[in-house]
């Protein structure tokens, strides 16, 4: 997996820097053609120019073709993965693992992999066809200029990449909820994670559900509804974000405040002029992300979940930590903090760096670096003030972020093992 993004994020670098790529005569700084390129394949959504209008039609089929190679990518990859670590746990664990997720064996990994492609490839499908004819009909586009920004925007939604054709981004459908509605839900379902919609198709009753769906589902569920409260709360009188706006506009702009934070990297409002506790409130969104085996990134749903359920069992004082009614083993629950830890690490790290190369307040820094992290692609203004330096430790961070939880998560679960003995035990102070 790293190596596949590594080679992208080379190739899309060395195309991106080519001299016929840019609207401009000459060719872009390499350090733009990077930062965009690695933006892309990881499907961020973040850039130091205007994507729009630095960057020529073939440029943008370039990043556009970035976008699908990294958002196919980690969904196929994820998958191989996921199979190759149920092949590591014996008869029982593989048929355990087989029909608890309903994921494949390795023997039927090409069959797996084959209809996870043509469930986003559809999914980009029918939404680019909506879209164009939205773009068509709404807003006076031709029928060729509709439909090649209906597909880019639709796979940049579905990938949840957050990449737009528009210099002013998605606040040009700040009054259009059909739009909006669409990109929603672009980004919640190629977020969600391919499990949990293989899941629910053949699993539709919730008592059957396993514990990666209650937790997937259950948490996203949970985390719009916070996202969407909160941005209607705090953002409802603000006039830098909703203020001017009539009560439909404002609800549907709030449900986009909820969902786009999630990985997307959309925004119909400026998050210069947002209140700061729904700068907070997306500090948390943005670090969480979405689904598991999704285009989302971030620490995912489950983990952040997985962890809660851990927390509420320790005060509970019960010995197992529970979701329903099957426990949580600890390998898992040391695998879920040690992702999450390490997230907060590579997130506190970026964030000081570039607070010591560059003059920026903290509270920016801070969104900007977690954004990068979790791959969602909002920023407050900030990528293209920050210097050439900066730009590095946010690849850098992109590129963590992008790969990092995955094949962290997979690695600490392949090299289980079982010691044949125990050591005693000793209780140190907590708290």
């Amino acid at each position: 997996m790293v190596a596949f993004y590594a080679i992208s994020v080379s190739i899309g670098t060395l195309l991106l820097a080519l001299p016929f790529t840019t609207v401009d005569e000459g060719h872009a700084k390499f350090s733009t053609a990077l930062f965009t390129a690695a933006s892309a394949t990881c499907i961020t959504g973040m850039s130091p120019v205007d994507v729009a209008t630095y960057w020529n039609p073939l440029g943008h089929v370039v990043i556009l073709l970035l976008v699908q190679a990294g958002g196919l990518g980690i969904v196929t990859l994820s998958a191989r993965l996921l199979q190759l670590l149920h092949g590591r746990m014996g008869i029982e664990g593989t048929l355990a693992a087989q029909a608890d997720s309903h994921t494949d064996t390795p023997a039927h990994a090409r069959s797996m992999i084959r209809i996870i492609v043509r469930f986003y490839l559809l999914l980009e499908a029918l939404l680019a066809v909506f879209m164009a004819l939205r773009l068509h009909f709404a807003y006076d586009e031709s029928l060729g200029r509709a439909a090649w920004d209906g597909l880019f925007h639709s796979v940049s939604a579905v990938n949840n990449a957050g990449f737009t054709l528009y210099s002013e981004g998605a606040t040009r459908f700040i009054h259009d909820p059909w739009t909006l509605a669409m990109l929603c839900a672009g980004v919640f379902i190629g977020g969600l994670g391919y499990p949990v919609w293989f899941e629910l198709m053949r699993r539709r009753r919730p008592k059957e559900w396993s514990m990666h769906m209650r937790l997937t589902l259950g948490g996203s569920v949970v985390l719009f509804f916070v996202g969407l409260v909160t941005f209607l709360v705090f953002e409802w009188r603000n006039p830098g974000t909703l203020a001017h706006l009539n009560f439909t506009d404002k609800v549907w702009n709030s449900v986009a405040g909820a969902v786009f934070p999630r990985t997307a990297g959309f925004s119909t409002v400026d998050y210069t002029g947002v209140r700061p506790e729904t700068m907070a409130i997306n500090y948390v969104l943005m670090f969480i992300g979405g689904g598991s085996a999704g285009t989302s990134g971030g620490i995912k749903v489950s983990t952040f979940f997985l962890l809660g359920a851990v927390i509420i069992s320790e005060v509970r004082g019960e010995p197992q930590a529970r979701v329903g009614h099957r426990a949580i083993p600890t390998a898992v629950q040391r695998q879920a903090l040690t992702v999450a830890l390490l997230g907060v690490g590579a997130v506190m790290i970026g964030m000081i760096t570039i607070l010591a190369i560059s003059d920026q307040p903290m509270q920016l820094v801070l969104f900007e670096t977690i954004s990068a992290f979790s791959t969602t692609g909002l920023s407050a203004n900030l990528t293209g003030q920050l210097p050439e330096s900066a730009h590095f430790v946010l690849i850098a961070l992109m590129f963590i972020g992008r790969v990092g939880t995955m094949t962290v998560g997979t690695a600490l679960a392949m090299r289980r093992s079982k010691r044949r003995y125990q050591l005693p035990e000793e209780f140190p102070i907590v708290g």
